[in-house]
């Protein structure tokens, strides 16, 4: 697809991926509501992070047990 896209400015496939980069950089930093991804996927189940020791302990014995 790039090399098509190229062709068909007429171009090479650097300099289009050089115009690519240079497009997304005057665009500047793109900024974001952290607070938007916030507790997506929660489910209300287990908590990984606080059982985060249990969990490892659990799969570390689970992987010893089918050897």
């Amino acid at each position: 697809m790039v090399k098509q896209k190229a062709a068909a400015l007429g171009v090479t496939m650097a300099e289009y991926i050089r115009q690519l980069v240079d497009r997304d950089q005057e665009r500047g930093a793109v900024t974001a509501d952290v607070s938007a991804i916030i507790g997506i996927g929660r489910s209300g189940g287990s908590d990984i992070a606080t059982d985060r020791v249990a969990a490892t302990a659990d799969a570390v014995a689970a992987l010893h047990e089918s050897r």
